[in-house]
């Protein structure tokens, strides 16, 4: 499992943001850049997946999706990484029990934008999750209302770290979560998809 996975230093604190990237956009970079700067991550690994349980229609082919994500994101702390496909994970769980693993000594933080916080209770193993990993969430258009309205957001209200203290969130133990807004562009794979097929 270990081969052809960087090295990491003891005690490095990497986000990490999944999706399909299907396609990547302008919008992932931008979130992606911003959880650096508020959350106090060295690093942000993009984790392009094989696919959405959550989503009738697969993707397009993976190594499209993988040069995509390469040519969208360029910055020396962000990583753009296939671990899903080749570790053979499909669920957000098993790929965070799986990284767990190879890198006991690494702590990870879940990165997701608002809309994802909204249904995270559908999720597989959502409970384990959040106790797991610290969670990095990221406002959207449109989406801060519902998202601070969510089941997840009620039931783990307790570990809501204030967004002025969002840097330490890395070096919280779960579950911890923040929530901060940020300017965004409002953007979407799917609304690309659209444009590009007419």
């Amino acid at each position: 499992m270990t081969q052809g996975l960087p090295y990491v230093p003891d005690g490095r604190v990497i986000g990490l943001l999944g999706g399909s990237f299907d396609p990547a956009h302008q919008g992932h970079s931008h979130i992606t850049r911003e959880a650096l700067k508020r959350f106090g991550l060295d690093e942000v690994w993009w984790l392009v997946s094989p696919g959405n349980p959550l989503k009738a229609e697969g993707p397009a082919p993976m190594a499209q999706r993988m040069a995509q994500a390469r040519a969208v994101m360029v910055h020396p702390r962000v990583r753009i990484s296939d671990f899903e496909a080749r570790a053979g994970t499909r669920y957000t769980a098993e790929t965070l029990r799986a990284l767990m693993a190879v890198y006991p000594k690494v702590r990870f933080v879940w990165l997701m934008g608002a809309d994802n916080l909204a249904q995270f209770d559908q999720w597989r193993d959502w409970r384990w999750i959040i106790e797991a990993v610290p969670l990095g969430i990221l406002a959207r258009p449109e989406e801060r209302l519902r998202a601070r309205g969510a089941k997840a957001a009620d039931i783990y209200r307790a570990f809501r770290l204030a967004a002025r203290d969002s840097h330490g969130l890395g070096r919280r133990a779960a579950p911890a979560w923040c929530f901060v807004n940020v300017p965004m562009r409002d953007i979407s794979s799917s609304e690309i998809r659209a444009r590009d097929a007419v």
